[in-house]
Parts: structure tokens; sequence; C-alpha cells
């Protein structure tokens, strides 16, 4: 344990010397100047205690500020020694156990008055199974965890943030939607910590909130995840602020759960692996199965990514060969237009007029994914088959009549 090796007496004393000639023992001054036998005499002890009882290797500087930041981030947080597993037959019980539970809560009656659109949206089934499964089917935990969601969203309003409110974020490209999926039609956060441009916590977590939405308004009616490209090229500790890092973690952990497929870190400093060597026993496998540490000098990375992605459109930044790169003043024209969806649905209206639905607001995304953000052309992949997935979303929303499943739930 990482724990125990901080708190060694032996190790952080040990470690304060590579040589018996550096050796800062508890004596005297004037026994280190005239007994030197007797520094080599205490180093040889506790040499042979650490050979009896030793202890794990101590983190370096950087290893022990990321370490840190992980676990002010996340105080409570515990690798589960239980792998519960609910069959599908099951599922529907507990889904009406947190459903009927929330709905009697007193705590959110306003936003049942209030917002009984977005109220109806988490209370759907797709919504509480994602908090069942955050919480690994405990009903009570996941009841907690949708009511706190629920009234965060009613006091936060992230579905009236809008670009304006936004865009100085935005200028320099340190998170974006691209305008590509992935092979399995998910959509695609690139982020960049290097382009940081504020220092201001409440705006960078407002700029996240909008990303997280735009992001699942833009799913397709089979996907319910996102995929995370980090680019860490130019990458320093100075772009880490932990007051920033505790309210995202916060954030995404509590508010958007289960919505990270995948997150791949590109080029990440060397010293992010052994900090995730620390953490990873913490995760649940699920969790930490979903973070991928990619280099572009690894022989593997091709296959990889290739796997993944199309490389046709990926960012050559990423090892694709699309050479085009984020331009401000398309990508907030983008924007706009999500911007503009997005209130058509809240106002339960397409702007072509459908009812509202599913597959209105994907039929959207797929007329919108052939324009790029960037001066660069961005090839059509041949593999996605925009036509059947359009006519599938289609038929989904026609079974769903504008109820409950109206809209991918946030």
């Amino acid at each position: 344990m990482v724990t125990s090796s901080l708190r060694s007496p032996y190790t952080l004393f040990f470690n304060r010397f590579t040589t018996p000639e550096q050796t800062q023992f508890p004596i005297s001054r004037q026994s280190q100047s005239t007994r030197p036998h007797r520094r080599e005499a205490v180093c040889r002890r506790y040499q042979r205690r650490e050979a009896v009882h030793p202890q794990p290797r101590v983190l370096d500087c950087s290893e022990r500020i990321i370490y840190r930041i992980f676990y002010t981030m996340n105080p409570q947080l515990r690798k589960s020694t239980s792998n519960v597993s609910v069959s599908a037959q099951d599922q529907p019980k507990l889904i009406n156990e947190v459903r009927k539970a929330i709905e009697k809560h007193k705590s959110i009656e306003k936003m049942k008055q209030r917002h009984r659109d977005e109220y109806s949206r988490y209370l759907c089934d797709e919504s509480i199974l994602r908090y069942l499964r955050a919480r690994n089917w405990n009903v009570k935990k996941a009841e907690k965890m949708l009511e706190a969601s629920l009234l965060w969203r009613m006091n936060y309003k992230p579905e009236d943030i809008r670009w304006d409110h936004v865009a100085p974020e935005a200028e320099t490209g340190k998170i974006y939607r691209s305008s590509f999926m992935d092979k399995q039609g998910r959509t695609i956060l690139v982020m960049r910590p290097k382009c940081q441009n504020s220092k201001s916590t409440r705006a960078q977590i407002k700029y996240l909130v909008y990303c997280m939405e735009n992001a699942i308004l833009n799913l397709p009616p089979d996907q319910e995840q996102m995929v995370w490209l980090i680019d860490f090229h130019g990458f320093s500790m100075s772009n880490i602020s932990i007051k920033t890092t505790k309210e995202t973690a916060h954030i995404l952990q509590d508010h958007y759960p289960e919505r990270l497929g995948l997150a791949i870190l590109y080029n990440p400093p060397k010293f992010f692996e052994p900090f995730w060597r620390v953490v990873k026993p913490f995760l649940e496998p699920k969790t930490a199965n979903k973070v991928k540490f990619v280099y572009s000098d690894d022989p593997n990375t091709k296959n990889f990514m290739e796997s993944m992605f199309y490389i046709d459109r990926l960012e050559s930044a990423f090892g694709g060969r699309n050479e085009a790169k984020f331009d401000f003043r398309i990508y907030a024209e983008r924007m706009k237009g999500d911007d503009a969806k997005r209130v058509a649905l809240h106002n339960g209206e397409s702007s072509s007029g459908t009812p509202r639905g599913r597959g209105s607001t994907f039929s959207e995304f797929t007329a919108t994914t052939t324009d790029s953000d960037s001066d660069g052309d961005k090839p059509k992949s041949p593999e996605i088959n925009e036509e059947a997935m359009l006519a599938e979303a289609q038929k989904i929303a026609a079974a769903d009549g504008g109820g409950r499943g109206a809209r991918i739930e946030a």
C-alpha cells in the first residue's frame, strides 16, 4: 500500500540519503564529526531493518502531487469488495424502486412543477439504469445520487447555458466536440490541457458542463457514452489546479455517471503511469479499463488508434491523416446551431417540424457531421451507413411517441 510507504519511518528516513557519506542521522554534530564509525553503524542498522521489513518505494515529488490531487478529489474512494451482477429480468424492478423513491422526495417537488420535461427525462429507464450501474446496483445509493443530480440541475440549470455564455473559454480549443465519431458511433471530446486560458474555476466548470451537455445532445439513439481524446503535448504541472480538478471530478462523477466510454491519454508525461499504478487498485475494473495510455512512439499505437477511429478523419495530432486544425470561428457556428436544436427540443419541436423524439436530434446531428470545425476537408467515412442509422432512429422516435424517452437522456 502506498499509504504505508508514506508513513513508514524507515523508508522516509532512509529516502533522505543515497550514500552513507550523505547520511544525516539524529545524533549531535560533534558525534558526526568525531565518530564517523557510529554513522556507518546506524546506516547498517537501518539497512538491516529495511531488509527484514521491506517497504514500498516512496513516491517522488511529481507523483506525490498527483497522488494528493487524486485523494483530494476522492477522499472516500475504496475498491469495491463485491461484484454485483443483475440479470435483465431483475433490472426493471430496481428501476421502479428508484423511481418510486424519487417521486416521494419533497426536495424535488419544485423541479416537478417547473421543469417537468427535465424531470421526466431523468426518471426514464435508461437514465436510472446509469445511476444504478454507477452505484453497483445499490438502490439506496442510486436514489441518493439521482436526487442530488436533480437538485443540481434545478439550481445550476445546465440546459440554459448557451454558446455566448462560454465562448471566451473556448477560444484556444482546450475542449471541443470533434466533428466525427469513433467506430462505435460515440461522440468525441478533444481536450488539450496546455491550452488552458482561464484561472476562473467557475468559468472552466461552466464550459465543461456546456461541452458535456453538447456531447450528450449529439449522441445517436443507440449510444449513451462518449470518448475523450486528451492531448498532453506541451503539458506542465502549472496546468493543474487542485481546486478545479476537484470540482471537475465532482461534477463528472456525481452528475454524469456512466457517460465516459473511453479516455485516451495521448503522450502523457511519464510520471502519469506510476500515478496510475497507485490509483488503479482503488478503482472498479470497468472504470480502470476505460483509461488508455497511448504514446506516439509506441509501435502498438497505430494499431490501437486504427481499431478505434477512422484514420482518414482522425486529427494528425493523434496519428490520423486529417491535417485540419481547430478553427474557433467555424466551431462557434456549429455550437450556435446546436444551441438552436436544444432550444427547439426543450420547446417540444424540432427545426424540421417533426415531433420531438430521439431520432430528431440524431438526424440533425448526422447532417452536421459532414461540416468540419477546421479549414481542412474531412473525407466522409464509407463505413458509416448514415441512412440506415437514421431510419432506425426514426423508428425509435415513432415508437417513442414523444413520451418519456423523447430526447436523448442527459
